[in-house]
């Protein structure tokens, strides 16, 4: 394995939130394990999509391997809220899903951001082995965080600033 991998095997606990008023959030995926915290810097949309991305990619596990029971919905608010220390390892340039049948583990995995002009070979990777109850718990709570953002315009489906909206949409008039 290469000098930059991390591997978190098996997390105990997984999720994402967001820090700061909606319009100036930063969104986190942190996880746990023994007294382990690694936590990453996403983008929102990442979050939302591996939130559209997990429904695919379950069904299609459930679609291979039908003897599988079904993974849980379930997850409790106030375990999902991310918990200090919030220091970021790195920015997430992509996030992948693999999965390990034979052990029944998905593998989320989340490559680093680089600057321009570094030489790829150097991104960190880390990759968090989780069960698939903790990834649909942390799609469903992901899904949750980014609705508590701005309103979205039902015309033009952008957010909306709180001193007012521009809509193309609406011939550019504020509402």
């Amino acid at each position: 394995m290469p000098q930059n991998d991390i591997n978190i095997d098996p997390v105990a606990h997984i999720t994402t939130d967001a820090i700061g008023e909606p319009g100036n959030r930063v969104f986190y995926i942190q996880s746990r394990q023994a007294d382990q915290v690694t936590t990453l810097i996403v983008e929102k949309l990442q979050i939302q999509t591996l939130s559209i991305g997990t429904e695919r990619f379950l069904a299609e596990i459930s679609e291979r391997y039908p003897g599988l029971p079904q993974a849980s919905e379930e997850y409790e608010e106030d375990q999902m809220r991310i918990h200090p220390p919030v220091d970021p390892l790195f920015r997430v340039s992509e996030l992948g899903l693999a999965y390990d049948n034979e052990r029944d583990k998905v593998i989320l995995i989340a490559r680093e951001m680089l600057g321009e002009g570094a030489d790829p070979e150097e991104a960190r990777l880390v990759r968090f082995w989780i069960t698939r109850s903790q990834l649909m718990a942390l799609s469903r709570w992901g899904v949750e965080v980014i609705a508590r953002g701005r309103p979205i315009c039902p015309y033009c489906g952008e957010p909306e600033e709180p001193e007012g909206h521009f809509c193309l949409k609406k011939n550019g008039h504020k509402h």
